[in-house]
């Protein structure tokens, strides 16, 4: 495992994505679930070049899993050739792992940034671990001036729109858990039609709470206000049976 406390160690990591019909919606606008799936990449890519990734976690059959996301978009990514997107560890506080990532066109413009915590589990015990001991070369989280904030999520107060949705076997990732990427599918399916064609995403906080796996149903549900003239829509994404909220997400839209 590479020491990541060496000055010489390079933490930052980019990579440049095409982007192909199949990832923009008729807007020729990026799919948040694109966008979700091509940080993720970074986010495994990176880990693995750094000697915590998917060679460490599959020989001690662990796994890491995404707590929360917020970002922030200058411009949400549209009619696109290509992006770079650039990552870095932020490193550890306590029993979070803490990840940024930004994200470029191909003229040299953020077009947005990222903030995302992880936590690593034991899939024999199912216990988080305390990241710092399992990987004492990890770094302590320090916080910046430039760092943006989490917001706590509150679920709708009441069900504005609503769909269920079926988990189907290509849902499931290496885990055998719904793939972080779904949920918002899920979350954002449950807007109007003519809402997703008008608006475009300004800010995106996204809180997983809960696991779901195959055989199971989920309920989307959306609830549309205004804040400061702009529109916000909070979603409960849920367990159809149990009602357990697995996933919460709150979008800022212009």
């Amino acid at each position: 495992m590479k020491t990541l406390d060496n000055k010489e160690e390079k933490l930052l990591y980019q990579k440049t994505y095409s982007i192909k019909y199949y990832e923009m919606d008729f807007n020729q606008v990026l799919k948040p679930s694109a966008l979700l799936n091509f940080l993720q990449d970074m986010a495994t890519e990176n880990a693995q070049m750094l000697g915590f990734g998917a060679s460490f976690t599959f020989e001690n059959n662990y796994a890491w899993f995404l707590v929360k996301y917020h970002m922030e978009f200058d411009e949400y990514p549209c009619a696109l050739d290509g992006i770079v997107i650039k990552t870095e560890p932020r490193g550890v506080n306590k029993i979070i792992a803490n990840r940024d990532f930004e994200i470029w066109n191909s003229r040299g413009n953020r077009l947005g940034r990222a903030a995302s915590n992880w936590t690593l589990v034991d899939l024999n015990t199912k216990n988080i671990l305390p990241i710092a001991k399992v990987i004492p070369c990890m770094i302590h989280f320090e916080k910046r001036e430039s760092d943006m904030n989490f917001i706590k999520i509150t679920p709708p107060e009441k069900t504005e729109f609503e769909k269920t949705f079926e988990i189907r076997f290509d849902d499931i990732d290496i885990n055998r858990h719904v793939n972080n990427a779904n949920y918002i599918v899920w979350a954002f399916e449950a807007l109007p039609y003519d809402f997703k064609a008008q608006y475009r995403l300004k800010i995106l906080d996204i809180a997983y709470k809960k696991e779901i796996a195959f055989g199971h149903k989920v309920v989307s549900c959306v609830q549309i206000s205004e804040e400061n003239g702009q529109k916000v829509s909070l979603h409960a994404v849920k367990n159809a049976t149990t009602q357990e909220e697995l996933c919460l997400v709150k979008a800022l839209w212009i």
